[in-house]
């Protein structure tokens, strides 16, 4: 593919802590690391802060190394003349915390107590159960913040990338309290109550501007519920990686650059999409995959549905050729993948009887054919649910989590808790390559792939058919030239475009102007 920039790799956050395993097995110091994590981070703060005239600092440490982090950024802060406070939710015993909290100390660092029970409430105010959504004293964190005044920069260091376990109501409460102040808010490596792997909070996380994720990427922060708990991303890249060293996914490319077309180039040069959906009662799916394949640059597009909505199809955009999906028989089916490059079928088609006849007349055809590249997305999705096989290599299958959790018999909410799980079970079940839908799209080919862009505002009907015309489109026209991955980038940034204005209100319709922008983009 040309134009496509290196794969940043992500990594599953037990590879990362056995990597620095190996490194300190190598007589590698682990309070060296620490403390070059905190003044590789002190410095680009320093920088920060000096441009914002950001001057009172509270840092806030847990128990872990993620705390001797925080006080060596403390220390470290405090040395270059910023008034520094930290906040010491809990009194760790490690050896290297113990070294970081001595060095804060002799450096004349304010360290105080986070006050629990909280504040002058009594303990019979304090609910301290361990349930996984807990009570929460409404004016704890009201009443923390009126205690700390205005302080410029607060710095959560308060939990690394080992957190797995649901946090009891003492750790709610301090993220509360910490997530009420304000002024800018920085997270160390992750953060605090984010999943590393999974990207959702436990049941609640630190909502920073930054973070400073150490070492290498987390797929938490990419994924799941990830984007709303981040910020701007910084990467402190400390060690070199070791062959030992695998990653989980990496992150799909921004910048995606399309092969120039040929002067000579005419429609049969840019690919056949077809388009198979469209049951009598929904028609729009079927259009809006269509328009989305000719606005990617398919040099022709026919749509095969129910004939009742081919008046409005080709009102709409007359280049659609058209076809009356209960006239074709086997053969007429088979005819017409003869013609083909790329179909996309399921959207709009329905799941009543009609349907389910439909689909076991075409799906054979589709995933047996040794020329065509499919896409199967929405409703066809569900019948492959409910008629389970395994799919060839060359289909794509772009479910959202409800779908998801349909194919793989579970809720949807069983998918949101582990995206890359859930993924890695589809393909696994019933292989092709798949497109998880939804914040931080995950995409499985040969490997896996965390689409970074796209935006809250295409959670709206029609994205999904929109995101089906582009595969179909891209791949009809360059094949094996442009990945999966890639096309998935290409409709975030699509969307993103859509929504330089706002994002509440985006119609899926509306994504062709914002298609072509991307496929012309240098």
């Amino acid at each position: 593919m040309q134009g496509s920039v290196y794969h940043s790799p992500v990594y599953h956050s037990q590879s990362i802590q056995v990597w620095e395993q190996r490194w300190f097995a190598q007589q590698n110091s682990s309070l060296g690391l620490m403390q070059q994590a905190a003044w590789t981070i002190s410095r680009q703060l320093i920088e920060q802060f000096q441009q914002k005239h950001i001057k009172t600092i509270a840092v806030w440490c847990g128990q872990g190394n993620n705390a001797g982090d925080g006080y060596y950024i403390a220390a470290f802060l405090k040395q270059h003349g910023f008034n520094v406070t930290v906040y010491a939710t809990e009194l760790g015993q490690s050896p290297d915390l113990k070294q970081a909290y001595e060095y804060a100390q002799a450096h004349q660092v304010n360290i105080q107590r986070f006050p629990y029970p909280p504040l002058n409430l009594s303990p019979d105010r304090v609910e301290t159960s361990s349930y996984s959504i807990p009570y929460i004293i409404p004016e704890v964190p009201l009443l923390f913040k009126e205690r700390l005044g205005e302080v410029d920069c607060h710095i959560d260091a308060l939990f690394g990338i080992g957190l797995n376990r649901v946090l009891d109501q003492h750790w709610q409460t301090v993220i509360a309290c910490f997530n009420a102040q304000t002024g800018l808010k920085v997270s160390i490596d992750i953060p605090s109550g984010l999943h590393a792997n999974t990207g959702q909070a436990l049941p609640c996380a630190i909502q920073a501007n930054q973070t400073f994720t150490i070492l290498g990427y987390k797929a938490g922060l990419f994924t799941g519920q990830g984007k709303e708990y981040v910020g701007q991303l910084h990467l402190v890249s400390l060690i070199p990686t070791d062959v030992e060293l695998k990653p989980i996914a990496y992150l799909s490319p921004e910048k995606i650059a399309l092969p120039k077309r040929q002067a000579f180039g005419h429609k049969g040069s840019y690919g056949h999409v077809l388009v198979v959906g469209g049951h009598a009662d929904m028609g729009g799916a079927v259009i809006m995959s269509a328009e989305a394949a000719f606005h990617a640059g398919a040099g022709k597009v026919s749509v095969v549905c129910h004939a009742k909505h081919h008046q409005a199809i080709l009102s709409r955009s007359p280049n659609i050729m058209v076809r009356d999906i209960n006239v074709l028989d086997q053969g007429g089916i088979q005819t017409l993948l003869n013609h083909v490059d790329t179909v996309c079928f399921g959207m709009g088609l329905g799941r009543d009887e009609w349907a389910e006849q439909i689909y076991q007349q075409w799906f054979d055809s589709l995933n047996q054919s040794s020329h065509l590249e499919v896409v199967l997305d929405a409703d066809g999705l569900w019948f492959l649910a409910k008629h389970p096989q395994k799919l060839n290599q060359h289909v794509y299958a772009t479910p959202h989590s409800g779908e998801a959790a349909t194919l793989l018999g579970c809720k949807p909410a069983d998918i949101e808790q582990d995206r890359i799980t859930a993924i890695q079970q589809l393909q696994q079940k019933y292989a092709g390559q798949w497109v998880l839908k939804g914040a931080g799209s995950l995409i499985l080919e040969d490997e896996l792939f965390i689409c970074t862009q796209g935006n809250p505002g295409m959670g709206t009907g029609g994205m999904g058919d929109v995101l089906a015309g582009m595969i179909a489109s891209l791949k009809a026209q360059f094949h094996q030239q442009i990945a999966l991955h890639e096309i998935v980038s290409l409709h975030a940034q699509a969307g993103d475009l859509l929504a330089e204005n706002g994002m509440r209100g985006l119609q899926a319709h509306e994504m062709g102007k914002m298609i072509y922008k991307v496929v012309n983009a240098d």
